[in-house]
């Protein structure tokens, strides 16, 4: 009977899990390039009072519960939303954005709500830089789909190219590390990586004066929470129905 009381205790853990990881996928609903993630469970050891295949029988396994074994991120593309906004910049495909974070480390991003420094850097939110300075005397600029940027001057005849982004492909965006800010880290499980051009090798193109929106589902969203509710629930009640037989199993010594 305790083994019962623990056994569900697991199942309660785990949907506290599930139930904080839907919640931030709602949270986020409208971060830009967000990408949701969700809880992968697995069942604990199992208790053998018989093994399988001995004798007639199957065998007596019981199974000592669940744990959230991890979390994945979902790498689909979100939705494109046009802003009109110059420095706002969107991939249509795959690949990462590459941006230098203070400490001289190198981070990945989608999100492309770019912003001009006092500089003329176009850094992220964050004031991360991006590798693209927009000359002062600029009266307009252009990032074509190709990655490349163009600016005029004051005393220009015609446009020219002051720098180009590209993009970084992951084998498995899974395995990137979120460190907060719509950033990523590459970990050894990311896999091979590809940096290039934008729109060629598999890499995205890129769409200026627009936005990636979240990928997440509120719809979706709504029904795991409601289940993951509906769960945990289930699991409280074993809790209770395995601390109500040892209190009438303790009662029989009185």
């Amino acid at each position: 009977m305790m083994r019962g009381l623990y056994t569900a205790a697991t199942g309660m853990t785990a949907q506290q899990v599930n139930i904080s990881n839907i919640s931030n996928n709602l949270a986020n609903v409208q971060t830009t390039a967000f990408k949701q993630s969700r809880v992968d469970f697995q069942d604990l050891l199992y208790a053998h009072s018989q093994d399988p295949n001995t004798g007639a029988t199957a065998g007596t396994q019981v199974g000592m519960g669940t744990r959230a074994a991890s979390t994945q991120a979902i790498h689909t593309q979100g939705s494109i939303a046009n802003t009109g906004v110059k420095s706002d910049v969107a991939i249509q495909g795959k690949g990462f954005f590459k941006v230098t974070l203070p400490s001289g480390e190198v981070a990945f991003t989608r999100d492309g709500a770019f912003r001009l420094d006092g500089e003329g850097n176009l850094t992220t939110q964050s004031g991360y830089k991006t590798g693209i300075r927009i000359p002062k005397d600029a009266t307009d600029y252009e990032i074509k789909p190709n990655g490349e940027v163009w600016a005029q001057g004051l005393n220009d005849t015609k446009p020219k190219k002051i720098g180009s982004f590209q993009l970084t492909r992951f084998l498995n965006p899974a395995g990137l590390k979120a460190i907060g800010g719509n950033m990523y880290k590459t970990t050894n499980i990311a896999g091979a990586t590809a940096t290039g051009i934008p729109g060629k090798n598999g890499l995205g193109v890129l769409a200026q004066g627009h936005l990636e929106k979240s990928n997440v589902n509120v719809v979706v969203e709504m029904m795991n929470i409601v289940q993951a509710q509906r769960a945990y629930e289930m699991a409280q009640k074993g809790v209770q129905a395995a601390d109500e037989m040892t209190r009438m199993a303790n009662q029989l010594y009185k």
